[in-house]
């Protein structure tokens, strides 16, 4: 049976496939937070079964209690939706990342982007890395072939890199295997900060902009950076260890000492324990 439900969303020319889901690979949010900005005026065009795709028990629906009374359910949700911006048809696949059924996730998507007419494919992520705050977030990149990435992006570390997968990672490996050209474009946030990350999703956003030459719709982001900034900066300053901390890295990031891949391992699990291990940061 199929996990998809789809709406016809009309005529749609050349368009592109954008994905960012909830899970390690969303630190700070940031990816979840670019993809929802993108598609926040939106029209629904396809639906995932979340009772074949997600494990209640590990990430429960919130639950609304008013007055003492139950009054709603918000269950966990990945859809796509259809937006236009500067003329360019986008959809955007965003949500919580699937607990089962990764390779029956993959062939759906697969299957979509055929009735869909997708011609590009864009994964958006975020990683914890050791980098400051006062700098601009780093974005690194990943293709299909060579020659795809656009802007200042950099490369992944030289060797090879093990780390847990994520779904969307699974995804950009199907679409290489097709005619879609794929790219991933990854923000680097602080390792060391907690909660949303605005300044990492703007420049995610600013990434899709300039692959697919257009203005993408920051939103309130840039002035919510601008705001968790200042509150970084007054932390650091009020505390003699954070704020030589900061300045290592900050030295770091000026002689362009980019970090090893066992560097972003001992990050990536760092983070992972902070969050309880694989999959279990939640949006």
């Amino acid at each position: 049976m199929a996990i998809y439900e789809l709406t016809d969303p009309g005529d749609l020319v050349a368009p592109v496939l954008i994905a960012a889901m909830d899970g390690w690979v969303d630190a700070g949010t940031a990816a979840t937070l670019a993809a929802g900005q993108l598609a926040a005026d939106g029209a629904q065009v396809a639906t995932f079964d979340p009772d074949a795709l997600f494990d209640y028990r590990a990430r429960r629906p919130t639950l609304e209690i008013v007055d003492g009374e139950l009054a709603e359910l918000t269950w966990p949700e990945l859809s796509i939706r259809h937006a236009r911006v500067d003329g360019r048809d986008l959809l955007v696949l965003r949500g919580a990342e699937p607990d089962f059924r990764w390779h029956a996730f993959s062939g759906a998507v697969l299957e979509l982007t055929e009735r869909l007419g997708v011609e590009a494919w864009i994964s958006l992520g975020a990683i914890p890395a050791a980098v400051p705050h006062t700098r601009p977030v780093p974005i690194m990149g990943t293709a299909s072939r060579a020659g795809l990435l656009r802007g200042d992006v950099r490369p992944g570390p030289a060797g090879i890199l093990r780390v847990p997968s994520a779904a969307i990672s699974v995804l950009e490996m199907e679409m290489a295997r097709t005619s879609i050209p794929a790219v991933g474009y990854f923000a680097q946030t602080p390792h060391y900060t907690s909660g949303p990350y605005p300044a990492a999703a703007v420049e995610l956003l600013r990434a899709v902009g300039r692959h697919l030459e257009l203005d993408p719709p920051l939103g309130d982001l840039p002035e919510e950076a601008r705001q968790l900034r200042a509150r970084l900066d007054i932390a650091a300053a009020a505390d003699e260890t954070t704020r030589s901390y900061v300045e290592r890295l900050e030295a770091m990031v000026d002689e362009e000492r980019l970090p090893s891949g066992d560097d972003l391992i001992t990050e990536i699990e760092r983070f992972l324990r902070d969050q309880g291990g694989p999959g279990s940061q939640r949006g």
